[in-house]
This record gives C-alpha cells, structure tokens and sequence, in this order.
C-alpha cells in the first residue's frame, strides 16, 4: 500500500464528490435520452418513420425531457440531503441512543472525538446478530455512528473503541459524504433500471404498440437502459475507492494507539456469522462489506485478510488466534447486557 497523505486523500474525496455531482446530470440525461427512444419505438410517442428521423427528433424531446428529469433528480437529491438518515434508518432498522441508553458505547466514542477536538456524532444502535458498523452524514450536523448489537456483544472494550475509531476517521477524512452522495445516486440509477425491467415483465410487447415490430423496438431498447442503469449504479460504486478502509484503519491505530485491537476486531468480524441485510448501495458504507464470488470483482471493500496484513506491515500490529465470539443466548436480539463488556 502507497503512502498517502492525508490532506491529498481529503482532497481527493472532495474531488470524488464534486465528479459525482457533475457528472450525474450528464449521466442522467444520458439515460434519460434512451428511454426517450424506447417511447419512440414502442408507439407511446409519435415516430418520424425512421430510424435517423427518430434519432433527431429524440435529440429535439431532451429540451423538454431533460429538464423534467433534472428538475425530478433535484427534488430527490433534497429529499436525500435533509432525510438521508432517516432513510437509512428504515433500510437497516437503526435508532438513535443517548448516553443514558448506552454510556460505555457513548463514552468511548466522545473520548475519541476530544482527543481530536470534534464535535460527537449521533449514536444508533441496529437491533441484529451481525457484525457491523458503519459512518453516515453529509455534514456536521448530520454525522452518525452505528453498530450492531451483535458486534458490541462480541467484541472486548479495546476491540470496539477501534471499530469507533475506524467509523470516526471516516467522519474526520470526509469518505461519509462521498458515500452518502454515491449512494444516493446509485439508487436513483437503480430505482430506474428496476421500473423498465418491471415494466418489460407486466407490458410484455403487446398493449398500446402500434405493432409488433415497434414492441419489439421497446422491449430492447428498454432492456439496454435498464442494463445501462444498472450499469451506471455499479460504476458508481466503484467510485468508492477500497484505499478509504485502509486509511481508516490506519486512523483508528492513530487515535487507539492499539494496532493489535484493530486487527483482532477485524478477525471477528471478518468470521462466519450473520451477515447484516441492506440495500447494496448502503452495504458500502458498512466496515465489513466485502463481496464474495463473481461479485467482488465490483467489491466497495478490500479483502479482510489485506487490511489486517496492512496494519501488520505498516502499524507494527500482532495477529494472534482469534478469540471465540460471544453467542447471543437469549430474545429475537439476544440478551442487550451480554457481552463482554457490556
């Protein structure tokens, strides 16, 4: 792993997020184009009678369409700036907890935030055996820190203060607001993919076509928009560099000064157990979200193994045998006060 420096990597953050905003609309537009002449084809919108003329007057539709579709866009991406938590707090069933709810938790978090002399983000607590955790948040105000009730039950009061640390840097080095944008936009580019694939499924080819050989039309060029979003959402993600979880890491180490925490923590979460349901775009945000099979060739993290040889080689961190991970005995939820530290 190269050295990076940190005001180059906050830098090249901001950089991703200003390319992500930019390069929506363009993106958009894009999208919204080929489903212009899917209408086309499919009798929804009148047709010049051929091929070239259809192309030209799709062109002509994008002053009317265009704007309709940015204007929509906008709307949602205000909805996502002011609610965005909340939305994720219904994908993944989190809630808010005070310092009165879980004082160890809320302690250990604000003593890493006063070292660094920041403000201490909202705490949430996710209700599930997983092991997991994860950072949201597009500004100050907004900034969040989840975990599982799993990964507090299973991990000792060293390994947790790291896995704060390591959602904190990620606060600290702006990666929350990249992947809040980013998935945002993914949804938005998937939510339309699944509306033409659905629509392909109920419509079939028959309907309001003015024939056959124009359903066809559709049924194809509605096909090649919805791969084409689906394709638009994976790029997107892939803008997510995996560099972010080993700088965080990384800056975990910096603020525990206990390399060997962060490491036995990612041994535990990186075991078999029970893996957190999410939507795929907020999976990216999560400290373990590594893909398996064909699926992590478009993987949002690096392999656990890879980080956890990273902080070996360049923390001066220690592998040892993994400790045994508690086992939740008790409720749909397990027992709130196991644990070992709890």
């Amino acid at each position: 792993m190269e050295a990076v420096g940190l005001q180059t990597y906050i830098w090249n953050n901001n950089l991703r997020s200003a390319f992500l905003l930019a390069g929506f609309p363009v993106l958009l537009i894009g999208l919204t184009y080929v489903l212009t002449l899917a209408m086309i084809g499919a009798g929804y919108l009148p047709s010049t009678g051929t091929m070239d003329g259809d192309v030209a007057y799709a062109f002509q539709l994008l002053a009317v369409s265009a704007p309709l579709a940015i204007a929509t866009a906008l709307i949602w991406f205000v909805i996502a700036y002011f609610a965005n938590q909340t939305i994720i707090d219904l994908a993944t069933g989190a809630r808010e907890v005070t310092r009165k709810q879980e004082p160890e938790l809320y302690n250990l978090l604000e003593n890493l935030c006063i070292s660094r002399g920041i403000r201490t983000p909202t705490l949430r607590i996710i209700e599930s055996d997983a092991l997991n955790a994860f950072a949201t948040g597009l500004n100050e105000r907004q900034y969040s820190i989840t975990v599982t009730r799993g990964i507090m039950q299973a991990l000792n009061k060293d390994e947790l203060e790291a896995v704060l640390g390591h959602e904190l840097t990620h606060v600290l080095n702006r990666d929350v607001r990249t992947m809040v944008i980013a998935a945002v936009f993914a949804g938005i580019f998937s939510l339309i993919a699944q509306i033409l694939y659905r629509s392909i499924l109920w419509g079939g080819v028959g309907g309001n076509r003015r024939d056959r050989r124009g359903g066809g039309v559709f049924v194809l060029l509605a096909l090649a928009a919805a791969f084409l979003g689906y394709l638009l959402a994976i790029v997107i993600r892939m803008a997510l560099s995996r560099r972010r979880e080993f700088v965080a890491d990384m800056g975990s180490v910096e603020l525990t000064k206990n390399p060997d925490a962060m490491i036995s923590a990612l041994q535990k979460i990186g075991g078999d157990h029970v893996k957190l349901d999410a939507p795929e775009s907020v999976r990216a945000m999560f400290l373990d979200g590594e893909e398996t099979g064909i699926y992590s060739l478009f993987s949002t993290h690096p392999p656990i193994p890879a980080r956890i040889d990273a902080l070996v080689r360049f923390a001066g961190g220690k592998v040892s045998a993994p400790e045994p991970v508690a086992q939740v005995s008790s409720g749909p939820w397990g027992d709130h006060t196991a644990g070992p530290w709890g």
